[in-house]
């Protein structure tokens, strides 16, 4: 039995690099596809050249199980369809982990608190901005990685940059700590938090 990999993101900007770490050593071969989870099994080039490539008795193995689908509906479809195909599904974070031959609730379950999970993301960004905007702000208290730099942070993350080598390259220009450069900590929560947005948009 081979394990082969997939790795999903909606969008080029969004980083892959975490899904990999899981995959790429315990996996034969990974496929990875940047395309909307939202879409059916062979409408998904990465997922179809993953079928196409295992052999009886392989598992399909992701991180989480959401990276089969991005709501709950299509998550369970696709699952449904790999199942009838005869292929098994080994999820290695979550509360669906473990090895599935079958539809079940842990995977349900899984798969609707990630798409609530989702949901409750937009709308607490949702629900602020609105807050502030009330108060004549267009956010709560002004953050350290402005928009620019969060520009500039995704770009460097797209060459490959780690976060300890994006945050030489960036600087604060306003405030108190104007001049310095962002926390590490900073930087990797306003990739994390434009992720979501992407992923959620």
């Amino acid at each position: 039995m081979a394990l082969i990999g997939l790795v999903r993101v909606s969008t080029d900007k969004q980083n892959v690099d975490r899904q990999h770490d899981a995959l790429d050593d315990i996996c034969v071969k990974v496929f990875e596809e940047k395309i909307s989870g939202k879409l059916a099994v062979d409408e998904r080039p990465g997922l179809s050249a993953a079928l196409d490539y295992l052999r009886e008795g392989d598992m399909l193995t992701v991180q989480e199980v959401d990276r089969l689908g991005r709501d709950t509906l299509t998550g369970l479809t696709t699952l449904a369809e790999l199942f009838k195909r005869g292929i098994a599904v080994k999820v290695l974070e979550g509360i669906g982990a473990g090895e599935h031959t079958e539809s079940n609730l842990l995977l349900e379950l899984a798969l609707v608190l990630a798409a609530e999970r989702r949901r409750d993301i937009v709308k607490k960004t949702n629900d602020g901005l609105v807050a502030a905007r009330a108060r004549g702000r267009v956010g709560g208290r002004r953050p350290v990685m402005t928009e620019a730099l969060v520009v500039q942070a995704v770009a460097l993350r797209g060459q490959g940059f780690s976060i300890k080598q994006i945050q030489p390259h960036l600087r604060i220009t306003e405030g108190k700590n104007k001049g310095k450069h962002p926390s590490t900590g900073a930087i990797s929560q306003a990739l994390r938090q434009h992720d979501e947005e992407v992923e959620c948009a």
